[in-house]
């Protein structure tokens, strides 16, 4: 991590008494399903609180956002940085595929939100941190393409061995990589899904992988910072390492922008 990376983790933290301790605004996509609480049980836009403890563990303030249509770019005005969370499968037409029989319970919504979320935030150089599904967000938005049922490729089920537990995986990052400078060179990660890049987005680089061979971290080389994980940072309150590497990156974005 050079000087700038480690000057931005110093403001996020909030240790400067400066105009540059501002902590930087990051977004988080939130799904819309059928919530019960106290005595209500209504459709509510929700995400699992791992997500918002992690962001301010690193140092950001965290920013709700519910899949309400197509995004604006005022609301990427008032973001310093941008995750991309997990949930829901992508619509298979988004990659010009015929759904498979495990491709379900699919959020049209959060598709038609957040594919416009992640075209403006990298049009004005926004740093993105991309989760699971936002993993392959990224690839799909980039003209890549998905196995939509890992089982039917690998043959076994341990990336997703039991409904609504994440597992626990190893994988190996590429020597030099980001994911490898934030995570170092082996990491046991939280995972969960079924489903994993089948053809690499031009642009992309894979950086990160489990030892059957799929594809684990995705990252781009040079600004603005985008890394995307297959497994899911938030699920492992010991390790913020990839959400601090974004805070850091988006308070530099937040300052460059309002000077």
């Amino acid at each position: 991590m050079d000087s700038n990376d480690s000057e931005g983790l110093s403001s996020a933290s909030g240790t400067s008494g400066s105009a540059q301790s501002r902590r930087p605004l990051i977004g988080l996509p939130t799904y819309s399903e059928r919530t019960r609480f106290g005595h209500w049980d209504v459709d509510a836009a929700v995400l699992s609180r791992t997500y918002v403890d992690m962001t301010e563990r690193a140092g950001g303030i965290p920013v709700l956002l519910p899949p309400s249509g197509t995004a604006r770019p005022e609301l990427i005005e008032r973001l310093d940085g941008l995750v991309l969370t997990g949930g829901a499968d992508i619509d298979p037409e988004r990659y010009d595929a015929a759904p498979h029989d495990a491709t379900r319970g699919l959020r049209r919504d959060r598709d038609a939100s957040e594919f416009e979320l992640f075209e403006l935030a990298r049009a004005v150089g926004m740093p993105v941190l991309a989760v699971c599904r936002g993993l392959q967000l990224v690839n799909v938005a980039l003209g890549g393409t998905l196995h939509q049922h890992l089982p039917d490729v690998l043959g076994h089920t341990d990336h997703a061995r039991t409904p609504g537990v994440f597992g626990v995986t190893t994988v190996r990052t590429t020597p030099g990589s980001q994911v490898a400078t934030i995570a170092g060179a082996e990491v046991k990660v939280h995972c969960h899904h079924h489903q994993a890049i089948d053809v690499l987005a031009d642009g992309l680089t894979a950086t990160a992988h489990a030892a059957d061979g799929t594809i684990e971290a995705v990252e781009t080389s040079g600004a603005p910072f985008l890394v995307g994980v297959q497994w899911h940072p938030e699920e492992n309150s010991a390790d913020d390492r990839l959400m601090r590497a974004l805070v850091a990156q988006a308070t530099r974005y937040g300052r460059e922008r309002n000077r």
